[in-house]
């Protein structure tokens, strides 16, 4: 390993000048290496065929078992956290206002050294109501710490995806990670073509707006996988060519419900530098049975299987367990227990709160080092840092499209075009 010991000169130095400022207003003190999202991706690019995980910290356990996974493997890492999980309506005690902050002090006390990027996740958009109530939210998750986003306004139709993204860009510091989203997230329905993509990566480029990621629909689903459709790799690979002349990388969700190889696939293939965790790792922290990429397997009578002394105790889970029957949750809303049960869980044992965060910890890891193959990349992104000489180094990609195709009324004239498939309607929120 080659990791940078704390008090180094090139990470006091990537300190100085790679924390962005919200973050040196926050944490005036930290020796917490928290940078933009731009970096973690061009230091994934410059490894090649490595992807980070953006790990959904949905608990504090999640997110102190990822860090201590980043530090073991030298590794950059993105914590983030959604609109569903953590906005205005969360379902998690996490959220855009906090998870800096526990970021940061989590940072500091495990002394990890790696650089960390805090990334708003899905920051959805359906409405022009979200659009009025963006201008205010945005720069308030930002005051509080982000250095990223993702806005995400696939929920509309072509045109008013675009035109969202555009007129929400103002809102967001030029230094910041940005990533962008082309049809949501429905499996293997509703797929993602180059069409809809170069659409929404020609408009933006036109109006200087420039993604760090795209992320598509190629297959995958939010929460816990039914079956094993999963990521289309070729369809991916081919957006992605597409798309090379705007260096625009992937975004992968749905990690959860894919096979290793599948995710090992997407990593050498595609040009993919990101890759969203969520279900799974919440399933873990709480000491759920899940096969080797975190989907979490269910008994004969269609109930989670949980590991005896492993996470939560098994008078917690029972609790919890009671808690989602009484209220009627699915499977796939047991997500909804983090937030009532977040406290609790933080009341525990210290021996029971270890064993949930190492478990995360250990599955990050083998993640990170046999499959996502991020790593190593730590001392990568350290040093763009230190070779941008700031906390921006820029977009990776100039203007290209003329601002003059892409006026409002020609891009209602070019999406009336593109012919495609939404797929179903329905709630299809991470």
């Amino acid at each position: 390993m080659s990791q940078q010991a704390t008090g180094s000169a090139e990470f006091e130095n990537a300190l100085k000048i790679g924390r962005p400022p919200n973050i040196i207003k926050l944490f005036p003190h930290s020796k917490a290496l928290i940078v933009s999202g731009r970096f973690i991706d061009r230091g994934m690019i410059q490894k090649g065929g490595a992807i980070c995980i953006a790990s959904n910290g949905r608990n504090y356990f999640v997110i102190r078992g990822a860090l201590m996974a980043a530090q073991r493997a030298d590794s950059a890492l993105i914590v983030e956290i959604a609109k569903s999980e953590g906005g205005a309506a969360a379902y998690c005690a996490v959220n855009y206002w906090n998870i800096a902050r526990i970021v940061d002090a989590l940072m500091n006390e495990l002394n990890i050294t790696v650089p960390v990027a805090i990334h708003a996740d899905h920051y959805g958009i359906k409405s022009d109501a979200d659009i009025e109530k963006a201008r205010i939210e945005i720069p308030s998750m930002f005051d509080a710490g982000m250095t990223s986003i993702a806005v995400d306004a696939s929920h509309l139709p072509d045109e008013q995806n675009l035109l969202a993204s555009i007129e929400l860009n103002k809102y967001i510091p030029d230094w910041a990670g940005l990533e962008t989203e082309v049809g949501e997230i429905k499996g293997s329905q509703g797929l993602s073509t180059q069409e809809e993509a170069l659409f929404l990566i020609k408009g933006l480029n036109a109006h200087g707006v420039f993604p760090d990621w795209i992320a598509l629909n190629n297959g995958t689903t939010h929460g816990i996988e039914a079956g094993d459709a999963g990521i289309q790799v070729e369809l991916t690979a081919d957006i992605h060519k597409a798309l090379e002349p705007y260096k625009v990388s992937g975004a992968q969700h749905g990690t959860s419900g894919n096979s290793s190889d599948r995710l090992r696939a997407i990593a050498q293939t595609t040009r993919t530098t990101k890759a969203n965790v969520a279900t799974g790792l919440q399933m873990i922290s709480w000491g759920l049975e899940v096969n080797d990429y975190g989907n979490a397997i269910l008994d004969d009578d269609g109930n989670f299987r949980k590991v005896k002394n492993e996470g939560v105790t098994e008078e917690i889970w029972a609790e919890m367990v009671a808690y989602a029957e009484s209220r009627g949750l699915k499977k796939g809303d047991y997500k909804k227990l983090n937030l009532p049960f977040e406290n609790k869980l933080l009341g525990q044992p210290a021996e029971i709160r270890e064993r949930m965060a190492r478990r995360v910890e250990d599955f990050v890891y083998n993640m990170m080092i046999n499959v996502l193959n991020s790593g190593g990349t730590a001392p990568l992104v350290l040093n763009e840092v230190l070779n941008a000489g700031s906390y921006d180094p820029g977009p990776k990609v100039e203007r290209i499209e003329s601002p003059d195709a892409w006026t409002p009324e020609k891009i209602h004239e070019k999406a009336a075009l593109i012919d495609s498939d939404k797929g179903p309607e329905g709630d299809f929120e991470d």
